[in-house]
């Protein structure tokens, strides 16, 4: 068995990776979430011009978000355990490249088709670049306070791609027109393919032969697609329709295949033991229950904003700026609480401040008052956003063995997809139940009564999660 595989961190095994090289390789990290991040929001500010480009129906459009929302969501696990098996470096490079290779055909794109096959590529480069460069930054930096800060930078960095997508789609598209929101990834993915070269450390050499487990990697992936197509198109086509049906019945019998062929495979795609690590289950808790509240609040700020207030686009992009860095200082000071304390104490501490910043939205969001109204919510849930979403990667990634960090942060990416899919249908589906026959004022008065509601329901989801939080040590080692 090699060093590696007993669990050295690869910057102590990584000959010449000094600390000032561990810092810029951060930041390229860093980088490539705000890649990440940035790709989310950038494309829909610049749907209602690709769809009259393209000249998409009303029904098909939103696939250009869903086949990237169901592609990454299917190959989460299989990009996790390929990067402990292929290499985190070679991974992530290969990702960047189908993010950069995929955007190039985006902007070219000549018919719908072109485009959503465009969208779903760009998803599974997603699915290769999160994991990637999770294990990347639990592997290069060691366990604890140095860790810590390192997925506070890394956190940061995503919170403030949000922001940058919607204010940089704004801009390409009013300025140059909806292909450059595809063109700018080219130019952003080539800069990290080149700084990634340079600056990642060679993969190690594995001593031990590793297989990869096709038949686990065709199973996992095709179930968890079939589930992520079912959740987020499920409010669509309606939940007894027969595709929905039919999808939802092939995602749990390839899962259920998937299942029994890891307990009986000798090197399986996921090791079904990793589910007795005690973090690593309850960080994946966190993550499903995290994007199933906090994560749908964007959305509903957004109806606020542009139906009920009348935001502009660029106007919405600005306002976002308010939430991005309240949770990007909560990131950092996320990773200051779990260091002097714990893991735990720091969820809780953020789950309560985030649960209360919700609650405070509620009062905010009504159709007689101003932006101003719920700017206080919005900071204080902004900060318990970043601090939670520091401390549940920490969680998440302690205690589990170098050589499977990319399988345990598929396996967290995976349940963070699927909780944002189910917790945006549920919140939806609620809020939309109060505007069936209302309109004019007494429409956006609806409105805002289903926002009200969904944020109740997000703030009681929040606190749900901390009988997750409360399994983890009361105290660091």
């Amino acid at each position: 068995m090699s060093t590696l595989d007993q669990g050295a961190p690869l910057n102590v095994v990584a000959t010449g990776v000094t600390g000032t090289r561990r810092g810029i390789t951060l930041a390229l990290l860093a980088f490539a979430q705000l890649i990440i991040a940035l790709d989310l929001n950038i494309v829909f500010v610049a749907l209602p011009e690709i769809g009259s480009g393209l000249g998409f129906s009303g029904q098909t459009l939103q696939w250009a978000v869903s086949a990237y929302t169901v592609f990454t969501g299917g190959f989460l696990l299989f990009g996790g355990r390929a990067a402990d098996l292929v290499g985190q470096r070679r991974v992530f490079i290969f990702a960047l490249w189908l993010y950069a290779l995929s955007s190039l055909i985006g902007g070219f794109a000549w018919s719908p088709a072109v485009i959503i096959g465009a969208r779903a590529v760009q998803g599974i480069g997603a699915a290769f670049l999160f994991p990637a460069t999770l294990s990347l930054i639990n592997r290069l930096f060691a366990e604890g306070r140095e860790r810590n800060r390192a997925l506070a930078v890394w956190g940061g960095a995503g919170a403030s791609g949000l922001t940058l997508g919607s204010l940089a789609g704004g801009f390409l598209t009013s300025a140059f027109g909806w292909p450059a929101v595809f063109y700018v990834n080219v130019a952003l993915a080539g800069l990290a393919i080149v700084a990634a070269f340079a600056i990642i450390p060679r993969d190690p050499k594995r001593h031990a032969h590793r297989n990869f487990d096709l038949p686990g990697a065709l199973t996992v992936t095709a179930g968890a697609t079939l589930l992520v197509f079912t959740l987020v198109q499920g409010p669509d086509y309606g939940w007894t329709s027969p595709a929905i049906l039919a999808s939802a019945a092939l995602a749990a019998l390839f899962l259920i295949v998937f299942i029994v062929l890891e307990a009986r495979s000798t090197d399986p795609l996921m090791p079904l033991r990793l589910f007795r690590k005690r973090s690593l289950v309850a960080g994946m808790t966190i993550t499903f229950l995290y994007m199933g509240t906090f994560g749908a609040l964007p959305y509903f700020l957004t109806v606020l904003l542009q139906t009920v207030h009348g935001f502009t686009a660029l106007q919405t992009g600005l306002a976002f700026l308010v939430p991005s860095i309240a949770i990007a200082t909560g990131t950092q000071l996320g990773e200051r609480l779990a260091t002097r304390f714990s893991t735990r104490s720091t969820l809780v501490a953020g789950m309560i401040i985030g649960a209360a910043g919700t609650v405070l939205m509620v009062f905010g969001a009504s159709a007689e008052s101003s932006f101003a109204a719920i700017v206080p919510g919005l900071i204080i849930s902004g900060i318990g956003q970043g601090i939670v979403w520091t401390a549940m990667w920490i969680a998440a990634a302690s205690g589990v063995a170098h050589d499977e960090q990319g399988v345990a942060s598929g396996m967290a990416c995976t349940t963070l997809n699927i909780g944002n899919a189910i917790g945006m249908a549920a919140l939806i589906a609620v809020a939309n139940s109060y505007i069936d026959g209302p309109t004019g004022d007494a429409l956006k008065t609806a409105i805002t009564e289903g926002i009200q509601l969904a944020f109740w329901l997000a703030a009681a989801g929040i606190v749900i999660s901390l009988l997750a939080a409360m399994v983890l040590p009361a105290k660091t080692k």
